[in-house]
């Protein structure tokens, strides 16, 4: 599962014992976010205000597949949206703030309880966002022009 939620992440049995022991950064330079718009789909790209490289607070885990191969997975976790996600999704990822790598990532730390103030919204003073095309839609497009900020004509 690529999200987990903030909200039940210590308690859903396929997330409380990475939450536990198996934390993880995820970083990122921004994110997207579609919105409804009559019958399609608007994006939109998230970044911090001052362009930075930022963390998502994950978790990981390793299983066995039925041909008995190790695999590795993770997920994001998610909280409700900031005031600047609002209008376009109810949710957003947990950004980390630096100051919180350290203890996130402090795999003796297992008292999930103290970790729960970690989970909150992002500051949206601190974040920014802009209307992105659709080129950013399939996953064959791994580039620069994906996070372009994109000006719909208007027809008249």
């Amino acid at each position: 599962m690529i999200n987990a939620r903030a909200e039940t992440v210590a308690s859903r049995p396929a997330f409380r014992d990475p939450f536990r022991s198996r934390r993880c950064l995820i970083p990122a330079d921004a994110f997207y976010e579609w919105v409804q718009e009559g019958k399609q789909k608007s994006p939109f790209c998230f970044l911090l205000a001052d362009d930075s490289v930022f963390a998502f607070a994950g978790i990981w885990d390793r299983w066995r597949n039925p041909d008995k191969e190790w695999i590795e997975t993770c997920s994001i976790i998610t909280t409700s949206a900031n005031a600047l996600l609002a209008g376009i999704h109810d949710r957003m990822p947990v950004i980390l703030k630096p100051e919180a790598y350290d203890l996130w990532l402090d795999p003796g730390f297992t008292k999930v309880d103290d970790l729960h103030h970690l989970l909150k919204p992002f500051p949206a003073v601190a974040m920014r966002h802009h209307r992105v095309s659709t080129h950013v839609n399939s996953v064959k497009n791994d580039d620069p022009d994906c996070a372009e900020e994109f000006v719909p004509t208007l027809l008249f």
